[in-house]
Protein backbone atom coordinates (compact mmCIF):
# COMPACT_ATOMS: atom_id res chain seq x y z
CA UNK A 1 0.00 0.00 0.00
CA UNK A 2 1.11 3.44 -0.85
CA UNK A 3 1.08 6.23 1.61
CA UNK A 4 -0.90 9.25 0.42
CA UNK A 5 1.19 12.40 -0.18
CA UNK A 6 0.44 15.39 1.99
CA UNK A 7 0.10 18.45 -0.18
CA UNK A 8 0.59 20.84 2.71
CA UNK A 9 3.67 19.28 4.21
CA UNK A 10 7.02 21.00 4.83
CA UNK A 11 8.83 22.25 1.78
CA UNK A 12 12.56 22.74 1.30
CA UNK A 13 12.06 25.93 -0.72
CA UNK A 14 12.57 29.43 0.56
CA UNK A 15 9.85 32.02 0.07
CA UNK A 16 11.63 35.05 -1.47
CA UNK A 17 8.57 37.25 -2.00
CA UNK A 18 9.01 39.21 1.29
CA UNK A 19 12.68 39.82 0.47
CA UNK A 20 11.77 41.15 -2.97
CA UNK A 21 9.27 43.53 -1.36
CA UNK A 22 11.89 44.84 1.05
CA UNK A 23 14.41 45.32 -1.78
CA UNK A 24 11.88 47.27 -3.85
CA UNK A 25 11.11 49.57 -0.91
CA UNK A 26 14.84 50.17 -0.36
CA UNK A 27 15.32 50.85 -4.06
CA UNK A 28 12.58 53.49 -4.01
CA UNK A 29 14.07 55.11 -0.90
CA UNK A 30 17.55 55.32 -2.47
CA UNK A 31 16.14 56.62 -5.76
CA UNK A 32 14.31 59.42 -3.94
CA UNK A 33 17.16 60.42 -1.61
CA UNK A 34 20.12 60.15 -4.04
CA UNK A 35 19.42 63.41 -5.93
CA UNK A 36 19.14 65.26 -2.61
CA UNK A 37 22.62 64.14 -1.50
CA UNK A 38 24.43 65.60 -4.51
CA UNK A 39 25.56 69.10 -3.59
CA UNK A 40 28.41 71.26 -4.72
CA UNK A 41 29.62 74.60 -5.91
CA UNK A 42 30.75 75.10 -9.49
CA UNK A 43 34.23 76.62 -9.63
CA UNK A 44 36.65 77.28 -12.45
CA UNK A 45 39.92 75.62 -11.48
CA UNK A 46 43.22 76.94 -12.82
CA UNK A 47 44.87 74.92 -15.54
CA UNK A 48 48.48 74.01 -14.73
CA UNK A 49 50.75 71.38 -16.28
CA UNK A 50 51.67 69.39 -13.15
CA UNK A 51 52.17 65.73 -12.29
CA UNK A 52 51.63 63.80 -9.07
CA UNK A 53 54.69 63.99 -6.83
CA UNK A 54 56.25 60.89 -5.25
CA UNK A 55 56.90 60.83 -1.51
CA UNK A 56 60.46 60.05 -0.37
CA UNK A 57 62.48 60.57 2.78
CA UNK A 58 63.21 64.18 3.72
CA UNK A 59 66.63 65.69 4.33
CA UNK A 60 66.24 69.46 4.39
CA UNK A 61 62.98 71.39 4.72
CA UNK A 62 62.04 74.44 2.67
CA UNK A 63 58.92 76.28 3.85
CA UNK A 64 57.45 78.41 1.06
CA UNK A 65 54.83 81.02 1.99
CA UNK A 66 52.50 82.78 -0.43
CA UNK A 67 51.29 86.26 0.53
CA UNK A 68 47.99 87.87 -0.45
CA UNK A 69 49.69 90.12 -3.02
CA UNK A 70 51.17 87.08 -4.82
CA UNK A 71 54.73 87.47 -3.53
CA UNK A 72 56.67 84.58 -2.04
CA UNK A 73 59.08 84.11 0.85
CA UNK A 74 60.73 80.99 2.18
CA UNK A 75 62.92 79.51 4.87
CA UNK A 76 65.42 76.69 4.36
CA UNK A 77 66.46 74.69 7.40
CA UNK A 78 66.64 71.28 9.00
CA UNK A 79 63.05 71.42 10.31
CA UNK A 80 59.72 73.04 9.51
CA UNK A 81 59.80 76.74 10.45
CA UNK A 82 56.98 79.14 9.59
CA UNK A 83 58.36 82.12 11.55
CA UNK A 84 61.77 82.69 9.93
CA UNK A 85 62.55 84.01 6.46
CA UNK A 86 65.64 83.10 4.44
CA UNK A 87 64.81 84.87 1.18
CA UNK A 88 61.88 86.31 -0.78
CA UNK A 89 60.70 86.88 -4.34
CA UNK A 90 58.28 89.38 -5.83
CA UNK A 91 57.00 87.22 -8.68
CA UNK A 92 56.79 83.61 -9.82
CA UNK A 93 59.79 83.64 -12.17
CA UNK A 94 62.11 85.06 -9.52
CA UNK A 95 60.88 82.48 -6.98
CA UNK A 96 61.37 79.65 -9.50
CA UNK A 97 64.97 80.62 -10.22
CA UNK A 98 65.98 81.17 -6.56
CA UNK A 99 64.26 78.09 -5.16
CA UNK A 100 65.45 76.02 -8.14
CA UNK A 101 69.02 77.00 -7.28
CA UNK A 102 68.47 75.99 -3.63
CA UNK A 103 66.97 72.65 -4.66
CA UNK A 104 69.85 72.00 -7.08
CA UNK A 105 72.40 72.82 -4.36
CA UNK A 106 70.81 70.74 -1.58
CA UNK A 107 69.55 67.75 -3.57
CA UNK A 108 66.49 65.99 -2.16
CA UNK A 109 64.60 68.68 -0.22
CA UNK A 110 61.13 68.45 1.31
CA UNK A 111 59.07 71.53 0.42
CA UNK A 112 56.05 72.70 2.38
CA UNK A 113 53.74 75.39 1.03
CA UNK A 114 51.64 77.65 3.20
CA UNK A 115 49.42 80.36 1.82
CA UNK A 116 47.55 83.29 3.29
CA UNK A 117 43.78 82.72 3.52
CA UNK A 118 43.19 85.56 1.08
CA UNK A 119 45.83 84.43 -1.41
CA UNK A 120 44.64 83.61 -4.91
CA UNK A 121 44.26 79.86 -5.50
CA UNK A 122 45.73 80.18 -8.98
CA UNK A 123 48.85 81.82 -7.51
CA UNK A 124 49.36 78.94 -5.09
CA UNK A 125 48.89 76.27 -7.77
CA UNK A 126 51.17 78.14 -10.18
CA UNK A 127 53.80 78.21 -7.43
CA UNK A 128 53.42 74.46 -6.94
CA UNK A 129 53.84 73.84 -10.66
CA UNK A 130 56.89 76.13 -10.79
CA UNK A 131 58.45 74.21 -7.89
CA UNK A 132 57.86 70.92 -9.64
CA UNK A 133 59.40 72.23 -12.85
CA UNK A 134 62.33 73.49 -10.77
CA UNK A 135 63.12 69.96 -9.58
CA UNK A 136 61.12 69.63 -6.34
CA UNK A 137 60.26 65.99 -5.74
CA UNK A 138 58.67 66.26 -2.26
CA UNK A 139 55.83 68.73 -1.67
CA UNK A 140 53.35 69.18 1.16
CA UNK A 141 50.73 71.72 2.22
CA UNK A 142 50.56 73.40 5.63
CA UNK A 143 47.25 74.39 7.21
CA UNK A 144 46.29 75.75 10.59
CA UNK A 145 43.58 74.34 12.80
CA UNK A 146 40.51 76.58 13.18
CA UNK A 147 40.41 78.58 16.41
Amino acid sequence: MRKPQNKHGPKAEMNVVPYIDVMLVLLVIFMVTAPMLTQGVKVELPKVAAEALPTDSQQRVLTLSVKVDGSYYWNLGSELDTQSQTDSAVNLEEMRSKVGALIAAHGDTQVYIRADGGADYATVVAGMAALQQGGVSNLGLITEAPQ
